[in-house]
């Protein structure tokens, strides 16, 4: 993938790290989950569709709560790891590989639309109108951000240092606190109903973190070889210096609510 935006437009590819985001990107902690529960979504026998479902996580944790969940991502890859993960926990989710801007499903098929950590890679002029239709009436579109807060957590901040080292055109870096971005294109079809932004922390290990970090577009979607074993050294002997076995890093979520008209 290769988006002007992002990355100052240098190109990525979330297949190449799919067994690391597989492993060490199911990190959300209870408290995510519980929230959306909270608005009665994603529950007791709705049909969800999880956007940019990566390997399954938003579906593969929700599941427990009796909604109806099919997922698709761009990347064959990240949706390979998604369906062993679902079939290990014997989960009946659909999951296949497909552009979000060209979902193959009937008008009204879906009570909610979920897009985690995804939302910046569609083409939204495309996507919002295709949303309106798959969605039931007063459907809702669900959309989710969580990021570590680099300036105030030592550790993050000191591990996004060492991803600009080996990737300057990184652009995920330096975030702070802010509500979730909806972009314009959906205000045509949609009203936003509800958004809510809170801190959270998520435990790691050093591994933890350090596989984290790797399975990120910064890192293992974009690196080459090289570079990666480069960084791969670097940043596991910060981690010896500066962190304990176990420990917190401090996150944000941001999460938009928006209705169908």
């Amino acid at each position: 993938m290769k988006l002007d935006n992002i990355d100052n437009g240098n190109s990525f590819d979330w297949g190449k790290t799919s067994a690391d985001y597989a492993k060490y990107r199911d990190i959300y902690p209870e408290e995510f989950y519980r929230r959306i529960v909270r608005r009665k979504l994603c529950v007791n026998n709705q049909k969800i569709l999880d956007i940019g479902t990566g390997t399954g996580v938003l579906p593969r944790n929700m599941y427990r709560y009796g909604g109806d969940w099919t997922g698709t991502d761009i990347s064959e890859n990240q949706i390979k790891e998604a369906k062993l993960l679902a079939e290990r926990d014997g989960m009946n989710i659909d999951f296949f590989t497909c552009a979000a801007e060209k979902i193959p499903f009937p008008e009204k098929t879906f009570d909610v639309v979920t897009a985690c950590q995804c939302i910046w890679y569609p083409d939204h002029k495309i996507l919002a109108p295709v949303l309106s239709k798959v969605l039931k009436d007063k459907g809702k579109f669900l959309i989710f951000y969580m990021a570590w807060l680099p300036f105030e957590d030592k550790i993050a901040g000191k591990s996004e240092e060492i991803i600009l080292k080996y990737n300057p055109e990184w652009s995920g870096s330096g975030e702070t606190r802010k509500p979730m971005w909806v972009p314009e294109e959906y205000l045509s079809y949609f009203d936003i109903t509800y958004r809510e932004e809170y801190d959270i922390n998520v435990h790691f290990t050093r591994e933890g973190w350090h596989g984290r970090m790797r399975a990120c577009r910064g890192v293992g979607a974009s690196l080459p070889e090289e570079k990666l074993k480069m960084w791969e050294k670097e940043h596991y002997e910060m981690l010896l210096e500066n962190a304990a076995e176990e420990f917190d890093i401090l996150h944000f979520v941001s999460m938009a609510e928006l209705t169908l008209r």
